[in-house]
């Protein structure tokens, strides 16, 4: 493995035990662990509800951070059980990461996630009417990418990617940034997932561009202290010049750091997430 990336997956973890401190786990919360969705070792994924849940709930699925190199559902645990608290079913899961697998794995990996999702929605108390994805840092990427597919049939052709029935109401993009060709350019240890030749890969590369108006409403939020500030606003603004919705937010100060929003006993924190959640509850049908 790059000696760069084993820097950085030791700074991620030291990252996610302080956004995890004094956490626990919700007592109103079932939430069941090492479920099987594909034939990876990697594809596992975890689902919480709130307890006494006997009818389908709409439904989060969680799209992990760790620059495609790192992260698992373990790391998301209280965020998920916090989310399905709410009122939600919340489906955490697990993707191959760009160690041993190279784009577009973690794509295929969340369309094999809502085949599941479709196969056992009574079971888990998923309403496949009202889907939400959620994703921070590269997982916000990744959840911007996979709206693409799910809303232009165009680009999911491009990437031999077709999406089962399900309806995607909106998506929460948090501390993320949006272009792969910015990607691979300003972080070149991330040749492991976008390949040493990502040029081959040709239009793959450029989601954004396929965005319209069929896509998704969007949360988009940052932090005054996020490396990747930047990103918000613009993502925004191309999502509402294409004729779709998307509402940027900034919260926090300078103190407020890269995926802020996981400290969930943050002030900041609570207002971002609740102001998410609010945006999803208006589009559910």
């Amino acid at each position: 493995m790059d000696i760069r990336i084993k820097i950085f997956c030791k700074l991620c973890d030291r990252l996610a035990k302080k956004l995890g401190a004094g956490l626990e786990m919700p007592k109103n919360v079932e939430y069941v662990t090492g479920l099987r969705y594909g034939g990876s070792a990697d594809n596992y994924l975890h689902v919480s509800y709130p307890k006494g849940t006997s009818s389908p709930l709409p439904t989060i699925v969680n799209f992990h951070g760790g620059g495609y190199v790192y992260g698992s559902p373990e790391k998301y645990r209280f965020y998920c059980a916090f989310l399905a608290a709410q009122g939600f079913t919340v489906i955490n899961f697990n993707y191959r990461l760009a160690t041993s697998n190279a784009f577009p794995a973690p794509l295929e990996d969340i369309n094999t996630v809502m085949e599941w999702a479709v196969r056992n929605k009574d079971e888990y108390h998923i309403d496949l009417s009202n889907v939400f994805i959620v994703g921070d840092s590269a997982g916000a990427q990744l959840t911007s990418q996979y709206a693409v597919i799910c809303s232009n049939p165009d680009y999911s052709d491009i990437m031999g990617i077709r999406p089962p029935k399900f309806t995607l109401r909106a998506i929460g993009l948090n501390c993320g940034i949006y272009e792969p060709t910015v990607l691979y350019k300003v972080f070149p240890a991330l040749s492991c997932y976008f390949t040493k030749e990502p040029e081959r890969l040709g239009e793959m590369l450029y989601p954004t561009k396929y965005i319209d108006s069929r896509y998704p409403p969007a949360f988009v939020l940052s932090a005054p202290g996020d490396f990747l500030l930047k990103c918000c606003e613009p993502m925004a603004a191309l999502i509402n010049e294409r004729g779709g919705t998307a509402k940027c937010r900034i919260y926090g100060t300078k103190e407020s750091r890269h995926v802020f929003h996981l400290a969930l006993n943050d002030e900041y924190a609570k207002k971002a997430n609740g102001d998410e959640i609010e945006f999803f509850k208006e589009f559910i049908r």
